[in-house]
């Protein structure tokens, strides 16, 4: 065992090896927000070694968030451990002694192509809206063929809203519509899109982004910087408020990616490739949702049931 080292020194000693390894900077972000509560939950700076398994149970029990978060703390802590046994700063990873939550299983509820139209039609201008004495009027809206691309750009590849944050202009091939993507795990996968959303993208970089660096980031706000997960999430929701569409979030477009995608005869080997799953455990709920579709329709239209045969 090698001389005793803080809890807030091992994690700088791991948010080092983490970088080294290139771990992408959505996870990085994610496992600094899990050390920084349970390091508010110790309320001091113990040796890391000294921490008991305990203390790792009562911190995620007093959380009053979702099991599906509570999961991501449990492995961002487990991630640290890992790496301070690796380092013979611990005898053991003691997180591994505690039962990984299983996260709650939400209903799966795909957009439709009305809530699409809708949204679409909401980029442009404001609600209308009357001043006194004025008639009602509306004025234009920023940014509206930047929000256009990234609407289709998620209906039309299911990428992660991390994923579409951190994507470059280097990782945009327009002319074979693809894009790379950096996906969990920093796993590299390339993902293809269709020639209406390739023409969106190329008149909003068009217009905007023409001497941008080929390792900038693609989608930007008004001040030239990248946009991140909690803006891209705030800019959906204000286009959905618009539109008239409630529980707009960018994993809502990669659930109807999903969907559309099976529904229309694709195959779910290769859209769990394009999702980046690494099981078909999601590809198989997806399957469920667009065989039952599938079903109904065919209840609706059934020629031998509607002419009675």
């Amino acid at each position: 065992m090698k001389n005793q080292i803080t809890f807030s020194q091992a994690i700088q000693g791991y948010l080092l090896n983490a970088e080294a390894r290139h771990l992408s900077p959505h996870t990085i972000a994610d496992y600094q927000n899990t050390f920084r509560k349970f390091q508010k939950y110790l309320n001091q700076d113990p040796p890391i070694n000294q921490i008991a398994t305990h203390q790792i149970k009562e911190f995620l029990a007093q959380q009053t968030v979702s099991n599906k978060t509570i999961l991501n703390y449990h492995t961002g802590l487990s991630a640290l451990w890992t790496w301070a046994e690796k380092e013979r700063l611990v005898i053991e990873n003691i997180v591994r002694l505690v039962d990984r939550p299983k996260p709650e299983k939400r209903d799966i509820i795909p957009f439709t192509q009305n809530d699409i139209r809708a949204l679409l039609a909401n980029l442009e201008k404001t609600n209308l809206y009357q001043r006194p004495g004025k008639h009602p009027s509306a004025h234009s809206l920023p940014c509206a063929e930047r929000n256009r691309a990234i609407i289709l750009l998620l209906l039309d590849t299911g990428v992660r809203s991390s994923e579409l944050c951190e994507l470059t202009h280097h990782s945009l091939d327009i002319k074979n519509a693809r894009v790379k993507v950096l996906g969990k795990g920093a796993k590299e996968r390339s993902v293809p899109f269709s020639p209406r959303t390739g023409q969106a993208i190329w008149k909003y970089i068009t217009a905007n982004n023409a001497d941008r660096l080929p390792d900038e980031a693609i989608f930007q706000n008004q001040q030239n910087r990248p946009l991140n997960r909690d803006r891209l999430l705030k800019i959906l929701r204000v286009i959905g408020d618009r539109a008239g569409i409630s529980n707009v979030h960018p994993h809502r477009f990669r659930h109807t990616f999903a969907v559309n995608y099976l529904r229309n005869g694709g195959d779910p080997w290769s859209l769990q490739r394009m999702l980046g799953h690494e099981t078909m455990e999601m590809v198989s709920r997806y399957l469920r949702i667009a065989q039952a579709d599938l079903d109904a329709s065919h209840r609706r239209a059934s020629p031998v049931d509607h002419w009675r045969l």
